[in-house]
Parts: C-alpha cells; sequence; structure tokens
C-alpha cells in the first residue's frame, strides 16, 4: 500500500481546548477513507488540517509526503474539496463556476475548456451549463460543487459531508460518481452523519470522539468486532434483563428496548422464548450505526 497521508501523534488545541488528542492513522492511495463521529468529536478539525486550513499544534502530519506545515500550496495543488455549504456564486452559470475556478490554477483556455466539458457530462450538468446557479436543484448543486472540485484533477479528494440534504435519488447519483472516481485511482476522504453512507463507500473508516480515535478498521470488521453479525430486539422488562444475565449475553439498554448482540440469532431468539417472559421480539441485521451508538453514546450533541 502506497500511503497518501500519514499522521503521527497530531494535536490541535484551540487554547485549553483540545480538539484533536494524539491521533495517528493512515490513508492509502485510491482508498475511500471515512471520518466519523457526533458533533465536536474532531473530524472536521483533523479535515480542516488535512487541507492545510489549519495548522496542527502538535505532532505531524504528511500528505503525499509533503508536510502540512510547509508544503501547503504544492498539497493544495494536488488537492479538490467539496465543502459542507453550497458555495457556488450566484452572479456566474453553472460553466462560468467552473471556469473562473479553473484560473486559480492557471490551467490554459483551451485545456479548463475541455475539462469543464468532460466534468459537466460526468456529473450530468451538461444540459445546464447555461442556467444560474441559485436556479439549480439542491442535488445539482451538491453534483456542481462536486465537477468544481475535480478541476484541477486532483488526486486527493476531500468530502465534508458531500450528500447533506440531498433525497435518495440524488444522493445514490452521488455514491456512483464518488465510485467511478475511486476506480480510476482518486484517493477520497470523507466525513458523514449517514452512517448507510459510510457503510456503503468506505474501504476504512475511523470513529471519533472527544478528539481520540475510537475504533479503525473496515465497516463489516467494525460491525463484526463490536456488535456481531445480528442484532435480536426485546422489550426492556426486568424480567428480561435478569434473563439475559444469567445467559451472559451481550445486550445495551435502548430506551424501552433491549438490544441482545449475538452471531446466532437464531440461537438467542430461542433461548428468550424458552427461558424468558416477552412481549415483543424482533432480530434484524447489525449496522454501522449500532456501533458508533455504541462507542458514542445516545446523548444528543449540541
Amino acid at each position: 500500500m502506497e500511503p497518501v497521508i500519514v499522521a503521527k501523534n497530531l494535536h490541535k488545541n484551540f487554547g485549553t481546548f483540545v480538539a484533536v488528542d494524539d491521533v495517528s492513522f493512515e490513508v492509502n492511495k485510491g482508498e475511500l477513507f471515512g471520518f466519523l463521529g457526533p458533533n465536536g468529536a474532531g473530524k472536521t478539525t483533523a479535515m480542516r488540517i488535512i487541507q492545510c486550513v489549519s495548522p496542527p499544534s502538535g505532532g505531524s502530519l504528511k500528505v503525499f509526503d509533503m508536510d502540512v506545515t510547509r508544503d501547503q500550496r504544492k498539497i493544495k495543488n494536488l488537492m479538490g474539496v467539496v465543502p459542507q455549504e453550497n458555495n457556488l456564486d450566484i452572479d456566474f452559470s453553472v460553466y462560468k463556476n467552473l471556469y473562473v475556478y479553473s484560473r486559480y490554477f492557471d490551467i490554459p483556455k483551451r485545456k479548463a475548456e475541455k475539462r469543464i466539458n468532460e466534468l459537466l457530462d460526468f456529473v450530468q450538468l451538461n444540459e445546464k451549463k447555461d442556467t444560474m446557479t441559485d436556479l439549480l436543484s439542491g442535488g445539482m448543486k451538491r453534483r456542481l460543487i462536486l465537477a468544481r472540485a475535480l478541476v484541477n484533477e486532483p488526486r486527493l479528494l476531500i468530502l465534508d459531508e458531500p450528500t447533506v440534504g440531498l433525497d435518495p435519488q440524488s444522493r445514490h447519483v452521488m455514491w456512483d460518481k464518488l465510485r467511478s472516481l475511486k476506480k480510476e485511482g482518486v484517493t477520497i476522504v470523507m466525513t458523514t452523519h449517514y452512517l448507510e453512507e459510510a457503510a456503503q463507500l468506505c474501504d476504512r473508516l475511523v470513529i471519533m470522539d472527544y478528539g481520540n480515535i475510537l475504533v479503525e478498521g473496515s465497516p463489516s470488521s467494525i460491525i463484526k468486532e463490536y456488535i456481531g453479525t445480528d442484532i435480536v430486539e426485546a422489550e426492556n422488562t426486568p424480567e428480561v434483563i435478569a434473563c439475559l444475565e444469567n445467559s451472559k449475553a451481550r445486550y445495551e439498554q435502548a430506551g424501552d428496548m433491549v438490544q441482545i448482540y449475538t452471531n446466532d440469532p437464531h440461537d438467542i431468539t430461542e433461548h428468550l422464548f424458552s427461558e424468558c417472559r416477552l412481549g415483543k421480539i424482533t432480530a434484524r441485521a447489525a449496522t454501522l450505526e449500532d456501533v458508533f451508538l455504541k462507542l458514542t453514546g445516545r446523548k444528543l450533541r449540541e
């Protein structure tokens, strides 16, 4: 594996507040790597350090074997960024947004025009090339921002909540585009609050909380390690809890339900029916969201 991003003992402080606390990770070439975590976990701060927007307070971070504290201009030239907010220029058409952006990279006019036409085809906006951006739908705006991030043919793409606010159809179109880019060898780093999105797209990911990395791995391996293959849900009653304690099953209380983690849902279901006084019981496949809630808790973060 050829590492594109290497972080060692990375720190970021804002006064006395520690936003990123001694984290280490690597992102390999051609990989789609995810940062997950609740609000304030430190994932966005880590992304900003990678983007050379916010300097680290300690440790080291290299992108394409260049130091983010010394080689910001060179790193940014190899990078494309899709921000969370739609920050298109409303005074320009779809085409003009991309053309003006190409000038920041000194791309020759003829090459820029060819590249823009290719990108408009790629994000399915060719018929909207002369439309003002404030007349686009939310999905079209996100696809245009993706096209803008690709104008300079980046080797590294940074995505901050790339499908936020999109309907399911638009989200799946964006997923298809990201998979196509990965097949072309583009390295992609993303944050998302959509856990299904992370499970679908990410080769590997980290879950962060309070500035620390809690877990790292592929979505499937993380689910299997922390939950198992399945979850059996039953009514949360003292009788059920006592029964589960006696069986030494792994479980968690979630409001008025109890979730039992298992690799054998048939066996645990039979046990519950034979040994416990049950009301309603259901079984389902474990998900990345189950891991996320188990590790970071269920309390709201402001």
